[in-house]
């Protein structure tokens, strides 16, 4: 038995717009594209606004079991499902609300459809606009979906939220790995602001010296290339060639990634959206300096006007402690051990991913449940003619 199909408008409820300007004194939850984590498909820090102070895109109402389809740069998949704690508050005209007709479709089945890679290619392809890439509201919902008897759909959810699980469980646990780092820095060094172990401080100028990087051509970059190219947030691209032979600390110098510290790969090329440490003190050895800089927090030093941005100027006047070189060189093999140890849990998580993508295609495909199908074949031939009697109601445009 082959699995049906229907558009996704088939399986969806119509939803409503409301305007909270007409309730100014009334307070409501907004949530906008940046609410979502595209890592987790989460909604997370949603504010609390007054209606007269409403943006002029928060008009649509969401209930829980919504599933949240941002129509802007598709590419990146920014989906959720709306939790029991946000029904009936409002979402950017900036998503594609599907509410699941749950006669016909499971929402959370709906909701890992929209995370395969087959629905991601598919908007991709329809988007419009260069500086505001975007598809409609009907490019989702005229998308073809494969669509089993809610049994097979409920089964098939049954095994991706385990699966699901276990790529949670790993994300919680890089959370957790990259707050080991500060937190060994402050118990063998103490919070510089306070200096309690009595350590010395010196000023970055007397201790380091910042070059701008290279400036390198987007038609430059190299996807074959062996190098790894760091701008401001890190490695962003490779090419063929190198700058630096041995590792590099590098400082993200303007935009978002203003004042983000790095501790390159040998051979890399730094950008000229970074700086580098070319120059330091013989006092410091390079892995500490590298946390120091981190907890120094340089981008509350950057300037404001425009856009942020630091300079040598800017953060040679911040002091860092200068820790006895034997205290530096066990904090810096420690952090060799770490990184060892967060390698091993990348390779793991890498590995559940891909798992992961494996089983979502196998899952709409057909082939995930297949031997499930055939044990309960006489029951599914019932419920598909009861499916295609709610799906010949037309319940969306």
């Amino acid at each position: 038995m082959n699995l049906g199909t229907a558009r996704i408008a088939k399986t969806c409820l119509r939803t409503r717009m409301r305007d909270p300007r007409r309730s100014p004194d009334t307070a409501f939850r907004y949530v906008d594209i940046s609410a979502i984590d595209r890592s987790l498909k989460v909604i997370t820090s949603v504010p609390e606004i007054l209606g007269a102070d409403a943006p002029s895109r928060a008009r649509k109402e969401i209930v829980e079991g919504d599933v949240l389809v941002s129509t802007v740069r598709p590419n990146l998949n920014a989906v959720a499902v709306v939790p029991p704690e946000l029904n009936g508050q409002i979402a950017s005209t900036g998503f594609c609300i599907l509410r699941p007709n749950r006669a016909v479709i499971d929402g959370k089945y709906l909701f890992y459809f929209t995370t395969t890679s087959y629905f991601i290619g598919i908007l991709s392809g329809k988007v419009r606009g260069a500086h505001y890439p975007a598809v409609s509201d009907g490019d989702v919902k005229n998308i073809e979906m494969p669509l089993p008897t809610l049994s097979e759909q409920r089964r098939i959810v049954e095994i991706l939220d385990q699966a699901d699980a276990l790529r949670r469980n790993r994300a919680e646990a890089d959370a957790k790995a990259v707050r080991i780092l500060p937190a060994l820095f402050y118990k063998m060094f103490g919070d510089p602001a306070t200096n309690p172990k009595g350590l010395s401080k010196k000023k970055l100028e007397d201790l380091i010296k910042v070059r701008s990087g290279n400036f390198l051509p987007a038609k430059n970059m190299d996807p074959n290339g062996h190098y790894p190219v760091y701008g401001g947030n890190g490695i962003n691209g490779y090419h063929s060639e190198f700058m630096f032979e041995q590792p590099v600390i590098v400082l993200g110098r303007v935009g978002i990634y203003c004042g983000a510290v790095h501790y390159s790969e040998p051979k890399c090329w730094v950008t000229d959206n970074a700086l580098y440490v070319a120059e330091q003190s013989n006092d410091l050895h390079s892995r500490y300096l590298a946390e120091a800089l981190r907890v120094a927090n340089l981008n509350q030093y950057a300037g404001r006007a425009g856009q942020p941005l630091i300079s040598g100027s800017r953060i040679y006047p911040i002091e860092i402690l200068v820790p006895p070189p034997e205290k530096q060189e066990v904090f810096a093999n420690r952090i060799v051990a770490l990184h060892r140890h967060e390698k091993r849990r990348q390779d793991a998580g890498d590995h559940i991913e891909r798992l992961f993508s494996v089983l979502l295609h196998r899952a709409f495909t057909g082939d995930l449940t297949a031997k499930w199908r055939e044990a309960n074949m006489n029951d599914l031939l019932a419920e598909m003619e009861q499916q295609a009697k709610a799906l010949d109601v037309r319940v969306e445009p």
